[in-house]
């Protein structure tokens, strides 16, 4: 995938993106294996763990048809290491429009956070490929901004459970960020939900 708009679909495809968070290298790539044997193609490894880096790059390597992006990006100089270390995408709690143009500078697709309508829409103006809303609200306020918004891609994050994705798809929602309530889930609950 060399273009961002092709990143962007990928990350999004399945409606789901992994959020790892563990606190080394081993732990995250050792939390990956079982999602990404699932059949789940889109994992975010948050930069705070001091050993994100490497374990993007180990990802990268070992899953190479996967889409692998770096979370918590929150300035350009930690934008520049994830996508060097192979960060196919850029996630952030935030909008830091240096992270947007340094994701679109080496061709990562860049989905920043924001937490109203004002934000999505500063958001979309600085060129955000999909908008990571955070935290989560519920999916009725979704699809209340859609409604006024509709061309804007949102991927609620934070307190999302693996069986409330497909109420937020619902809504309008292009995928959801899915974190440590991933990782209970049992593995043959994420192939299911991902087959449905």
């Amino acid at each position: 995938m060399s273009y961002r708009y092709e990143i962007t679909r990928a990350v999004v495809r399945q409606g789901i993106i992994a959020i790892i968070r563990t606190a080394d290298t081993a732990s995250a790539v050792q939390a990956a294996f079982p999602l990404l044997d699932a059949g789940l193609t889109s994992l975010e490894l948050p930069l705070t763990n001091p050993g994100a880096l490497d374990a993007i790059q180990q990802l990268r390597t070992g899953y190479p048809d996967a889409v692998i992006g770096a979370g918590s990006v929150l300035d350009e100089a930690s934008a520049v290491a994830a996508v060097r270390a192979g960060a196919q995408f850029l996630v952030a709690p935030n909008l830091n429009v240096a992270v947007i143009r340094a994701g679109h500078r080496y061709g990562a697709a860049v989905l920043p956070g924001a937490g109203s309508v004002s934000e999505v829409v500063q958001a979309l103006e600085a060129g955000a490929d999909a908008v990571k809303v955070f935290p989560a609200p519920t999916p009725r306020w979704v699809g209340d901004v859609l409604a006024v918004l509709p061309y804007a891609p949102l991927v609620p994050t934070g307190g999302v459970a693996p069986a409330d994705v497909p109420a937020w798809l619902e809504a309008g929602a292009v995928a959801c960020g899915v974190g440590s309530a991933l990782a209970r889930t049992p593995v043959d609950e994420v192939k299911a939900l991902l087959r449905a």
